[in-house]
């Protein structure tokens, strides 16, 4: 789970893991730090509890971006592929490997 600064499509937080309210919520609290103006998500309902009304927005076209960026992942790290034999065992070298690849 990351968040992408929709201007500069920089990766601002992110943080290994399934979906869960406690993930995205590591995600959320460093976007409401930044005290971002608007959060585009997708249609995920776990949204709706953790990001107030007025920040959040579930709209197409706000998450084009982030889509972009997964494929781009998903091009340059291999172990972010399906049905790969170039995974990762450990947890720790993976989110090792996406902090080098979102810090340069």
């Amino acid at each position: 789970v990351y968040a992408l600064d929709k201007n500069s499509k920089t990766v601002v937080s992110f943080n290994v893991g399934k979906r869960t309210n406690k993930t995205l919520s590591r995600v959320l609290d460093t976007l409401k730090l930044s005290e971002a103006k608007k959060i585009f998500t997708d249609r995920l309902k776990n949204y709706r509890y953790l990001i107030d009304e007025k920040l959040h927005s579930v709209k197409r076209f706000g998450t084009n971006h982030i889509e972009r960026k997964n494929l781009t992942l998903r091009t340059h790290l291999k172990r972010l592929n399906r049905w790969t034999i170039c995974f990762s065992k450990s947890l720790v070298v993976f989110t090792a490997v996406l902090k080098i690849y979102f810090w340069t």
